[in-house]
């Protein structure tokens, strides 16, 4: 509703009637639209509480996976040579018997063991009934005392090697890195399947897709690499929490429908007055303005709305 405005002077007489410029302010004050806000409000708040139910429903019913990866088994039952790495083959406690090729044991850099970072002493696992397997049997802090271990195991005769079972965890191998450099002739830093194959004087095919993380004793000069029992992994349930991204949208868009309502009246207000004008158009002010802007006077002929 336009509110108009009459001057009258000292001696009684009216001057010509101005009509208050219309603000957002001034019509979102009106009652109805307060009404309109306060309905507004509820609806948000109503969405937002379903919003964060959904939320919650999506932490609760979240998918714990529980997988039984400490019950030992033979790595041909788990993940058979030359067959393609899963994800129900990692992390799995595996068994497997044969003996280590002589020459093959390498240092790998860049190991972490709890906090710290150091080096394994991988060797190939010539595999009792065809194939190989890396297999890595200890950790050092210091590359030198890694480095003497590979070379006093590989200075050692096969038959000393031999007849060796090993219990440890199946774990994914690395990509390859094409900045992997070689320190020395039995170093590599990556723990790349492909890549062990191709540096290995000597590889029984087929090669498991996977390396062995050694649970037995570690060679002397080593330490027992840490390799502790993977943690149950939730999924959280993505449907809900897409639905608690929804209500939360919902409720925003209810108050924007409000100011758009409330902001579409003011400008027809304006237009029907005619104090928007082309240049005017780009810069609508619809703030919380009150100040009156005088404009020409209204025609004596009624134009009121």
């Amino acid at each position: 509703m336009l509110q108009r405005a009459s001057l009258v002077n000292d001696d009684g007489a009216k001057q010509p009637e101005f009509v208050r410029y219309p603000t957002f302010g001034r019509a979102a004050r009106r009652p109805r639209w307060i009404a309109v806000l306060v309905f507004a409000l509820a609806v948000a708040a109503g969405f937002a509480w379903l919003g964060q139910w959904q939320l919650s429903r999506a932490v609760e019913t979240a998918f714990v996976q529980v997988r039984d990866t400490e019950t030992v088994k033979p790595l041909d039952s788990v993940l058979a040579p030359g067959a393609l790495m899963t994800d129900e083959a990692v992390d799995r406690m595996v068994k497997v018997t044969g003996h280590y090729q002589t020459g093959d044991f390498l240092v790998v850099g860049e190991r972490s063991h709890d906090s710290s970072i150091g080096y394994w002493v991988v060797g190939c696992l010539v595999i009792d009934g065809g194939g190989s397997v890396a297999v890595a049997t200890g950790w050092a802090a210091d590359e030198a005392a890694a480095t003497a271990v590979a070379d006093r195991l590989n200075a050692q005769a096969s038959t000393a090697l031999s007849a060796v079972t090993v219990t440890g965890r199946l774990t994914a191998g690395e990509a390859v890195d094409v900045d992997t450099s070689i320190a020395s002739e039995n170093q590599v830093n990556r723990m790349s399947i492909a890549w062990l194959a191709n540096v290995w004087s000597s590889v029984a095919e087929p090669v498991v897709q996977g390396y062995i993380v050694s649970h037995d004793a570690a060679p002397a000069g080593l330490t027992a690499i840490s390799s502790p029992k993977p943690e149950p992994v939730a999924e959280l349930n993505w449907l809900n929490l897409f639905y608690a991204i929804e209500w939360v949208v919902f409720s925003g868009f209810a108050l924007f429908l409000w100011w758009r309502l409330v902001a579409d009246e003011v400008r027809r207000e304006r237009e029907d007055l005619g104090f928007i004008t082309d240049e005017e158009e780009d810069d609508d002010d619809l703030g919380d303005g009150d100040g009156d802007q005088p404009r020409a006077p209204l025609p004596t002929s009624s134009q009121t709305t």
